[in-house]
């Protein structure tokens, strides 16, 4: 069964509103008036052509920034496994990428280029690529796609494509085993050769009466298949069958005792995953009564996520992060003790993002990665490896270029690789840029005014700037000036202007071009002017203004006293506005208020203005402001003071916002017939800088090389980071130490620090505290967390070691345990080393406990041969020295032919078994007796016979069914080839 997991595509579109546009007018007093352009869409067109030796084309293999960009993969391909042997079936590997042009696709298998001819089992389906009848052998191994367009070349991860199989058990039966009620047992499945891995059940007896393992008893290890019981009943006695019918017996002996826990199925001591993945650790034990399970996180608060996970034998950590990082325990107890087990929780690969940088003289881009092992980086431009050479320079995870050049551009990748995978991080160099500066694709200008558009494409070397309209070049005149810094003027405005207006960038690094539309409207006239008025102190002066303006246009009015701006919406103020009668058959909600100012930006508030729209005879009950940042993009209600606003208001001061953040916003009026339609957004506006107020998250640490301690963090979001000149503080101490150590690292996107020193001494705790700063001040610590320095290999051994041949096949190794567990670390376990008489050292095969046990069996020996062991102590940084060396001969093996000569007597209800007694060669071990299993409809039951016996008598089924015999010799070297016969009523020997 093959499980296949596809990674979906998450994409998101950008839309941008037309930008505030303000026209205004002078006359003496001063009227004002705000004109605001109703919301439209305009379809912007963008021309593609270069020019060679004077000539205009279409196409070519130049890259043309603001139109083209390079490849940027959708969907890569992943690794996938394919049932071994299956007739005429197909892989699809995929592969899309996003460019202009549209990429074109070449695949490679083992570094080698795939070519796709007529007979070839391969076939590319837009980029994906299809392997007709794949077979092992022939179609196993490493995929790579390639994505290519004019811009540059990326390659894809790498996808391996393997073969599934699942061999048959071996045809042998296995040997029963026997437990005492209340104590624990395992049946080992010892699954066939197979691959990926398998997931294991369990049945007793017949099939499909699963074990169901709920209630803590039974537990089946999905490691290695195995089933524990953590203490056996009576009516636990049957046949066991590992899911594919291999076929286990127990039988337990009635003499029930009570025991403490025993952990019998340990998590390794080290587990390694990726980010976003899952991981599981395993624990479970033997004991009477059940012991209960639960799980801690040492050094941290075990996660939510794990649900109900963490009082079970599984933990199950789902969509690992940063934040999982820790030591894990596990905890099993009952009325009895209890025992502990921990370990490292895994660690994992922290995933580049992608990024773009600006062309330069010089070009800087730095890579790096975090994940155990250490990765190695290596670069790729377009595909191919970047070594130094010239002017490019490789240091590992920085590439340097300097004096850049033409052939520069294009797409380049770092790749971050070891044992558990590799990774890329894009970017794509490129020529001149308009995609963070472009020409302002609305401009509105008046009849008979003037305009100004300007062109700031970003290029380095500094770019030639032209404009035109259509195909035709703009040059000087009377009523245009093109400016040599890309700005151009047109005066005296006519109908006949209006169009498409681009501007084109070049260098020797290529072209590129933005357009904008110039839309004309009829002039804002002032068609009544205030007029001079005499008047006696005291008295009332009314002085009027009215405009003609375009009817796409909303008008509103401002005035001023010496060039101060009149506030005309104060109640009882001296100032007020009278407004004629406006006649009209509609009514409903109010219309959008206009010219929206801010004025007294603070740090966490800003004051609003605005101009009251049209109330739609149905005077205006209130207003809201929404805003949005350049966090968020979406718009949502702002708090304000105050907290209501009044319709008769205009202004209000918007509170609660984040220093240091781009702010626009939107006023809505409101009256009984209901909301009218927003405002045009605001200019934007940052609010004024402050020093940080929250400490970074996710401190922690540990690991690393000798001498070194290794401090990590969380990097700061930007709307926590409230001003430039950002970066982190650190202090640390030695636990117990008066003073503090303090450095900065003085970058927002560091997430890590190293303190080396070579007095340092090994898993030496120390205290951590980090906070943040900006140039406007610092902001208050975290709180303290303690971080060990690195681990250092245990530098003593395990004493007394003792081996004991228990079979041909089996020694137990017992140790001392060593003292001072936390000299250099976390003591993890032992590790048992072996290996045959003449065989080096080096060659031995090893064992590890997960565990501080001192006792351990090694399985899977040869009978008759003498082994050399010895014992070392590990932690995470290595193994420490080895003991002194024993030895070991294992027993000879038992005989492997079954008895012979098998006869029986059936008398009444009994049967009598006899056989012939087995000898022993002399490379043989002694025979001390024989072993009978007794089975019938389920049941079965095992007699010991001492050597001098060589029968048996056993009752007989009284439904006239049969039963099953199997009669095997037994001894030091373990239990002899069975002979087996099936007996009933109604046969004999």
């Amino acid at each position: 069964c093959l499980s296949i997991s596809f990674a979906n595509i998450l994409r998101r579109s950008r839309s941008a509103l037309p930008p505030l546009v303000k026209l205004r007018y002078h006359s003496p007093f001063v009227c004002f008036f705000s004109i605001f352009p109703l919301l439209q869409h305009f379809l912007v067109e963008t021309s593609l052509k270069y020019s060679n030796g004077g000539h205009i084309f279409v196409g070519g293999d130049v890259c043309v920034s603001g139109h083209d960009s390079g490849p940027v993969f959708e969907e890569q391909p992943s690794s996938l496994i394919y049932p071994e042997g299956m007739p005429e079936g197909k892989v699809t590997l995929s592969c899309q990428a996003r460019a202009s042009p549209a990429a074109i696709y070449r695949w490679r298998v083992n570094g080698t280029e795939i070519a796709f001819a007529e007979d070839s089992h391969y076939t590319q389906v837009a980029g994906n690529l299809v392997i007709n009848n794949p077979q092992n052998g022939r179609d196993g191994g490493s995929y790579q796609c390639l994505a290519i367009n004019r811009c540059g070349t990326i390659v894809s991860r790498v996808a391996n494509l393997k073969f599934g199989y699942l061999h048959d058990f071996p045809p042998e039966s296995r040997s029963p085993q026997t437990v005492h009620e209340g104590a624990g047992i395992f049946l080992a499945c010892q699954p066939p050769a197979h691959y990926p891995a398998l997931s294991y059940r369990w049945f007793i007896n017949e099939f499909p009466n699963f074990i169901q393992p709920e209630g803590g008893r039974w537990f089946v290890s999905q490691v290695t298949g195995n089933l524990y019981l953590a203490n056996a009943r009576a009516n636990d006695t049957g046949n066991y069958f590992c899911f594919t019918t291999i076929n286990m017996d127990i039988s337990t002996k009635t003499n029930p005792r009570k025991a403490t826990p025993n952990v019998r199925v340990r998590f390794p001591a080290e587990t390694y995953a990726l980010s976003g993945q899952t991981a599981q650790l395993e624990c479970f034990a033997y004991g009477n009564p059940i012991p209960k399970i639960r799980w801690r996180k040492v050094d941290g608060i075990l996660p939510p996520k794990v649900g109900a996970s963490a009082e079970g034998p599984t933990l199950i950590i789902p969509e690992l992060n940063f934040d999982d990082e820790g030591i894990y325990e596990c905890e099993v107890y009952n009325s009895e003790g209890r025992e502990t087990h921990q370990g490292p929780q895994p660690e994992w690969l922290q995933v580049m993002s992608d990024s773009e940088v600006e062309i330069s003289s010089e070009l800087q881009w730095s890579c790096a990665a975090a994940c155990k092992p250490r990765p190695t980086i290596r670069w790729l431009r377009n595909g191919q490896p970047l070594t130094t050479q010239d002017r490019v320079e490789v240091n590992n995870g920085r590439l340097r270029i300097s004096n850049l050049a033409l052939e520069d551009s294009g797409m380049y990748q770092c790749v971050a690789e070891n044992k558990h995978g590799t990774i890329y991080s894009n970017a794509e160099l490129r020529a001149p840029d308009f995609r963070l500066n472009p020409v302002r694709k609305l401009v509105p200008a008046a009849r008979g005014g003037q305009v100004k558009m300007e062109c700031k494409p970003r290029a380095a070397p500094k770019p030639t700037l032209f404009w035109s309209r259509g195909t035709e070049l703009l040059t000087n005149s009377t009523r245009i000036t093109v400016t040599p810094d890309g700005v151009l003027w047109i005066y005296n405005i006519s109908r006949a202007d209006e169009g498409k207006y681009t501007c084109f960038a070049e260098n020797y690094l290529g072209k590129a071009n933005s357009t904008a539309h110039l839309s004309v409207r009829d002039a804002t006239k002032i068609t009544l002017a205030p007029s001079n008025a005499d008047i006696n102190q005291g008295e009332n002066a009314t002085l009027q203004c009215h405009a003609s303006h375009d009817p796409t246009m909303d008008l509103t009015f401002t005035w001023s006293l010496n060039g101060v701006l009149l506030d005309l919406e104060e109640p009882n103020g001296h100032y007020r506005r009278l407004e004629g009668l406006n006649v009209s058959s509609f009514t409903g909600p109010p219309g959008p208020p206009g010219g929206l100012l801010m004025t007294s930006v603070n740090d966490t508030s800003v004051e609003l203005r605005w101009s009251r729209g049209y109330d739609n005879h149905s005077p205006i009950g209130k207003y809201v402001i929404l805003g949005r940042s350049s966090q968020t993009h979406d718009w949502k209600r702002m708090r304000t003071d105050p907290v209501n606003i009044e319709g008769n208001a205009e202004s209000a001061h918007v509170i609660d916002l984040r220093p240091w953040i781009d702010y626009e916003f939107q006023v809505i009026a409101s009256n009984i017939l209901g909301s009218g339609e927003p405002s045009m957004p605001s200019q934007p506006v940052r609010t004024k800088q402050a020093a940080p107020t929250v400490a970074p998250s996710g401190l922690g640490g540990g690991g690393g090389n000798r001498n070194e301690l290794i401090i990590t963090w969380t990097p700061m979001a930007r709307e926590y980071q409230n001003g430039d000149g950002f970066g982190y503080i650190l202090a640390f101490r030695k636990q117990g130490m008066p003073t503090w150590m303090v450095v900065r690292v003085p970058h927002v996107e560091s997430s890590r620090y190293v303190y080396s020193n070579e007095s340092l001494s090994a898993y030496c705790p120390f205290e951590v505290r980090i906070k943040a700063y900006n140039k406007k001040g610092e902001g208050p610590f975290s709180q303290i967390a303690v971080v060990h320095s690195a681990e250092e290999e245990p530098t003593v051994s395990p004493r007394r070691i003792n081996a004991t041949a228990l079979t041909a096949f089996e020694i137990q190794v017992s140790w001392d345990p060593i003292q001072h567990l936390n000299i250099n670390g976390v003591l993890r376990g032992y590790e048992i080393r072996y290996w045959r008489q003449h065989e080096r050292e080096a060659a031995a095969d090893r064992v590890r406990t997960a565990g501080l046990e001192n006792t351990a069996r090694v399985t899977g020996l040869r009978p008759n041969t003498l082994y050399h062991v010895t014992v070392l102590a590990y932690n995470s940084a290595g193994t420490g020295p080895p003991s002194p060396r024993t030895t070991v001969v294992t027993k000879k093996p038992p005989p492997n032919r079954p008895p012979g000569n098998v006869s029986w007597k059936i008398v009444g209800s009994w049967v009598t078994v006899r056989w012939d007694h087995v000898r022993s060669m002399d490379n043989e071990s002694a025979v001390l007796g024989y072993k009978v299993l007794y089975k019938h409809e389920g049941q079965s039951s095992l007699k010991i016979l001492e050597k001098s016996k060589h029968s048996i008598t056993l009752p007989l089924p009284k439904d006239n069914g049969y039963v099953v015999l199997e009669i095997r010799s037994w001894g030091d070297g373990g239990d002899g080839a069975a002979h087996e016969a099936i007996v009933s009523q109604d046969s004999g020997m």
